[in-house]
């Protein structure tokens, strides 16, 4: 056999191990976690396109195909266009969609102290050994946080909701963080 034929044989089987490689439980394979970068990617330029949804107040998570809509809208009819925008994205399984509707021309000084609120809630969840901050998505309106993505189990749940119920300002917690093993 050749040098260049044992090489290739190499190549071709340290491909097929790293390929037969199973990931761990707490992480998505280097293809699933590409393919819902692209799912992101794709739905969040499918609504910047779209004149009927406001694209800077929606968030976009993907996990395994299943995508999430995360923020606050004006209007019913931007919260159904989202849905309907996401779903016609190729590669897209499902669509959850948990957008608040919540109307009117905020202040300067509640935008700002939404935004004190936001920094506030991501501090504590960096903080914290039980949650994984960089899976959480925080978006505050008039003192109303939406806790969104995927975690990986009921307690990182739960405590994510109680650290930001005792940030002070905020008034009410939406937590749609939805538990879904990386790797079923």
């Amino acid at each position: 056999m050749s040098h260049h034929n044992r090489l290739v044989t190499l190549l071709i089987a340290a491909a097929l191990t790293l390929g037969a490689c199973a990931s761990t439980p707490t992480q998505e394979s280097t293809g699933e976690t590409i393919d819902d970068a692209g799912i992101t990617a794709r739905v969040n330029t499918a609504l910047v396109d779209d004149p009927q949804v406001k694209a800077r107040q929606v968030d976009v998570e993907t996990s395994r195909g299943v995508v999430q809509l995360n923020g606050f809208v004006d209007t019913a009819t931007a919260k159904d266009r989202a849905t309907t925008v996401a779903r016609s994205v190729q590669g897209v399984q499902s669509v959850h969609n948990n957008l608040v509707v919540q109307g009117g021309d905020r202040t300067v000084g509640t935008v700002v102290d939404d935004a004190t609120i936001t920094a506030k809630v991501k501090t504590a969840l960096i903080g914290n050994e039980d949650t994984k901050a960089h899976q959480i998505n925080v978006s505050t309106r008039e003192g109303v946080v939406q806790l969104s993505g995927f975690v990986e189990d009921g307690q990182e749940k739960n405590t994510a909701e109680s650290l930001a119920r005792n940030v002070t300002g905020v008034r009410t917690v939406d937590n749609q963080l939805e538990v879904r093993p990386m790797n079923p």
